[in-house]
């Protein structure tokens, strides 16, 4: 949009806090003392106005009633900063944990995702200049919609504005939590090449990053085009390549155990281990690098296992991307403007998951078999080895995830003649195709192998189990690389999200005058069309009578469909005397989904308030939702086995629910069955924020800010506990308290002719509730030192001091502060949070020192035990201490037009290595993946050249 003429003259606090915008925290040498000696307390300079996140209307007062938190491309590069995701999970926001590439097998590893004050990532809306960006096809956790922030081309950032609490009201669905909005460079002065290679002081992961850009222009000036192309490639990080996970925890309260590689349970013993190898395991010796040996837990007995399997997988996932950008304008004449922008990416990412998810078993196809000779029930267990795959092992069974996503807008803009309404049409379509390209056992032929090497013919039925003889020495024994493959493939899941939005804002930042100024009005009306498409290989998906796939161990649900969705939203400004401004802002939005249609209204009113002009005081209260995402109405049926109490027939036998200790029925198992619903209902949240920025001089702000949010009808997968129990309650006729009505309730819950549960429907439902509470503190500082340069300090500060779940209606909250079980359960939160930076400029020199701090968490035992007093073996539960890494960065302009940099990440290489002593003995991964990695110290060498200038 056309930069608003209206000027006004800006007060101390405006000063400073332009200059904590300009600079944003660090800059380079000349900027940062030019800018604090020409910046005084008195000075008053015209300011344009410009949009922020948080307003549609352009302002000259950069702080209005609710904080943005702007991270510059000079940020970035200072700080060490490797990628957008690596700057927004290092966010003071960033209070809990997350799954990745650092979690093996995780249902999105291959996705980067980051979130805010501990809620899901899906709660926080992510825009690329301003416009939502694409989902990602799979499903974080295997359940929610998210967005993937791996495939936005770091070194063509501009800057990320992030702003906390609900923004509904002028973003419609998802910005519960915040919104992040990432702003790529619009203007490119001439060919400009950046290089950065990278390596970890412990090994693995190196990379290089290769950005070029270049700004053209016509002769009239009235056409202009920025574009750049990023390529990067990284190798991973093996778990063999960090002392912390490259074996079975050495350090835990229990003694290290090996991998159970070759085991076999005996069913009819309380599941103890039969030892059947008559070579102890000689045999298999050479397995996983030769350290598979005679092996044994306590109490259970002997089998053959590894203490190094751990090291096979993938800590940190393997990759090759390139990212493309344009932005191009044409002014048609003084009042019409032309506008493109393409963002495209093509990313694959690799990793393995190890030998713990490649394996094979008699469980999953037979339950237990019947050994003649031992008279027993027993289960086989074989985990595969490097040797038994053959080349270079784990390395070449890699998992790949290829990402393939856009984003376009094509539109115009302008003025109405003379008038001061601007205008703004434009059309933005995103797509994002992902293929998930899996490695796999195929049932079949895994189990018809074993079958004919080890289990031999089936020699009858015994008790209903199948009756094997097995040869146990063949059993213990590898295999060739060539039988390995015979069993071994690879599986397509293709999937695909969509979004095509016309969109119209019309503006007018001098509507009419008021004391304290103008008074402003935005309106935006949009419209458009989403989809989402989840198409797994046909193998993969389960057999609806017998519920297993064609592929061992793994199976997955498709899911299809699309909604038309439309948008009006306004706001309105009105600064009404010289110290207070209040602001409205309202919008609605509705979807259509199968003629069904599903709509939310949401509003917001902000205050500022400035008594002097130093002091800014600011409130704001709003509503916020999140409409049911695509994969919660569309995702497919799915089945399981499951028992619990049958309250109903318990209450036949004259049992009540809380007293069914001794009924027959109290432990009942069922065959269930889950999907989406298209039934459900938005999120919906109450959001206010209250908060003070201070400024008395302008090179010093302070801010501190209270939010709450209290957010009803989450989706959750129904309880099969609630449901039956409100079945109870339905057919008896009492009052129904429970979750689901009495309709869904008797038609949810199947039965046969003797009243036994013949299948339990667990669709998604609007059942939970969290309550949340935070703090953050914000401080910037420039100094001026005169002939030794400029000092620039930022800090940045998160305190949770509040948050609830309700799971389930009925239920007690549960305190994900103080429950150390919950606090696990609930995707690992830290309760603090911070990040700080120091940078000293002098001449051509910046140097940058930043550190990020986690505050203190539940250890493994507090966790395990839910419990903060229990003690075992010498270890007690407990707190781990805050967790602070630092970073360092040195750049040097050798010239105007060449900048040479040294950036040391984790400088003093922190480990999360204290949190073993309170995992135990079988632990792979003994701390706490959500929160900490190992990858230690790394170090980056980057040259950024500009042609010709």
């Amino acid at each position: 949009m056309p930069v608003s003429n209206n000027r006004l003259r800006r007060s101390r606090l405006s000063a400073a806090l332009c200059l904590v915008f300009a600079l944003s925290v660090v800059q380079n040498a000349q900027a940062a003392r030019a800018a604090a000696a020409q910046e005084s307390a008195s000075t008053a300079t015209d300011l344009d106005a410009v949009t922020v996140t948080g307003s549609l209307i352009p302002q000259t007062q950069l702080e209005n009633f609710t904080p943005v938190t702007v991270v510059s491309a000079e940020d970035i590069q200072a700080r060490g900063f490797t990628s957008v995701a690596d700057v927004l999970q290092q966010s003071s926001f960033q209070t809990g944990g997350l799954q990745g590439g650092q979690t093996s097998a995780s249902f999105t590893q291959g996705a980067e995702a980051a979130g805010m004050f501990g809620l899901d990532p899906g709660y926080t809306k992510y825009l690329i200049d301003g416009r939502p960006m694409a989902n990602y096809p799979a499903l974080y956790n295997g359940s929610d919609t998210f967005n993937n922030i791996s495939g936005i081309p770091v070194d063509l950032v501009d800057r990320i504005e992030i702003l906390p609490g609900g923004q509904s009201s002028l973003y419609g669905s998802d910005a519960i939590a915040g919104v992040v909005n990432v702003i790529l460079k619009k203007h490119a002065d001439g060919l400009s090449l950046n290089v950065r290679g990278g390596m970890f002081s412990e090994g693995g992961g190196d990379s290089l990053r290769v950005t070029a850009s270049e700004g053209f222009g016509s002769a009239d000036g009235r056409f202009n085009l920025a574009a750049g192309l990023q390529y990067e490639t990284r190798d991973p990080i093996w778990g063999h390549q960090r002392a912390l996970t490259r074996e079975f925890n050495v350090d835990g309260y229990t003694a290290q155990t090996a991998s159970r590689d070759y085991l076999i349970t005996n069913g009819s013993a309380r599941n103890t281990y039969v030892f059947a190898d008559p070579s102890r395991c000689a045999n298999v010796g050479g397995q996983f690098d030769g350290s598979e040996q005679l092996s044994s837990r306590a109490g259970l007995g002997q089998y053959c296992g590894s203490f190094l399997t751990p090291g096979y997988r993938t800590i940190r996932n393997g990759k090759d991307a390139l990212q493309g950008y344009a932005h191009a304008t044409f002014d048609v004449n003084d009042n019409v403007q032309l506008y493109g922008d393409l963002l495209a990416s093509h990313e694959d990412v690799d990793y393995a998951t190890g030998s713990s998810y490649t394996w094979w078993g008699t469980g999953a196809k037979y339950g237990y078999f019947y050994d003649p000779d031992r008279k027993a029930l027993l289960n086989l267990q074989r985990a595969f080895s490097p040797e038994d795959i053959g080349g270079l092992g784990f390395a070449d069974i890699m998992n790949t995830d290829r990402n393939r996503s856009w984003q376009l807008t094509l539109g115009a803009q302008g003025r109405f003649g003379a008038s001061a309404w601007d205008w703004d049409v434009g059309v933005t379509s995103t797509r994002y195709e992902l293929t998930e390209h899996r490695f796999a056992r195929f049932a079949d032929a895994i189990d018809a192998y074993f079958v004919s090497h080890v289990l031999g013919p089936q020699l009858g039925v015994n008790r209903g189990y199948p009756v094997f003889r097995p040869d146990y020495a063949a059993f213990y024994s590898p295999m060739s690389p060539s039988d390995f493959a015979s069993f071994t493939g690879y599986v397509d899941t293709r999937s695909e999200t969509k979004d095509d939005t016309l969109r119209a804002q019309f503006t007018n930042a001098s509507l009419f005058p008021l004391p304290g100024g103008e008074a402003g009005l935005a309106v935006v009306v949009e419209g458009g069309k989403q989809g989402w498409d989840y198409t797994p290989d046909a193998r993969l998906l389960q057999d609806p009578v017998t519920l297993k796939s064609g592929v061992w161990g793994q199976t997955s649900v498709s899911g299809s469909g699309d909604r038309d969705r439309y948008a009006v939203t306004g706001e309105l400004r009105l600064p009404l005397w010289n110290p207070l401004t209040v602001t409205l802002s309202g919008r609605y939005d509705a979807f259509d989904v199968g003629g069904q249609t599903i709509d939310k209204p949401t509003y917001s009113l902000g205050v500022e308030y400035r008594p002097v002009e130093s002091i800014l005081l600011r409130g704001k209260y709003g509503t916020a939702f999140r409409a049911p995402t695509l994969s919660d109405v569309f995702q497919g049926l799915s089945g399981f086995y499951g028992s619990n109490t049958d309250y109903y027939r318990c209450s036949l036998d004259g049992y009540v629910p809380g007293n069914t200790t001794g009924c027959a029925y109290d432990n009942t198992r069922y065959f269930g069955q889950q999907s989406g619903n298209p039934e459900l209902r938005p999120i919906e949240a109450d959001v206010w924020n209250a908060g003070v920025v201070y400024a008395p001089a302008s090179n010093f702000s302070l801010s501190v800010d209270y939010f709450r949010w209290d957010i009803r009808d989450e989706v959750d997968q129904l309880s099969a506990d609630q449901l039956l129990l409100a079945e109870y309650f339905c057919r008896t006729g009492q009052a129904n308290t429970a979750s689901a009505g009495c309709d869904n309730a008797l038609a949810w819950v199947t039965r046969g002719p003797n009243d036994e549960i013949t299948r339990l429907y667990t669709p998604k439902v609007n059942v939970s509730q969290q309550m949340l509470g935070a703090l953050t503190v914000s401080l910037n500082y420039v100094l001026d030192l005169a002939r030794w340069g400029s000092l620039a300090f930022a800090g940045n500060y998160t305190n949770n001091l509040e948050h609830t779940v309700t799971p389930l209606p009925g239920d007690e909250p549960v305190d994900l502060l103080r429950d150390p079980y919950a606090m696990w359960l609930y995707d690992a939160y830290a309760k603090t949070r911070a990040d700080a930076s120091l940078a000293w400029s002098l001449g051509r020199w910046t140097t940058t020192a930043y550190a990020n701090r986690i505050g203190s968490t539940p250890n493994y035992l507090a966790y395990t035990s839910d419990s903060w007093d229990y003690q075992t073996n010498g270890q007690h539960a407990g707190r781990w201490a805050p967790y602070t890494t630092w970073n360092l960065s040195f750049n040097y302009d050798a010239t105007d037009f060449l900048r040479l940099s040294l950036l040391v990440n984790n400088v003093l290489d922190k480990m999360p290595d204290a949190q073993a002593a309170t995992y135990p003995g079988t632990t792979a991964t003994p701390y706490n993946s959500g929160l900490y990695n190992p990858y230690g110290r790394s170090m980056y060498l980057e040259m950024r050249y500009r042609f010709g200038q």
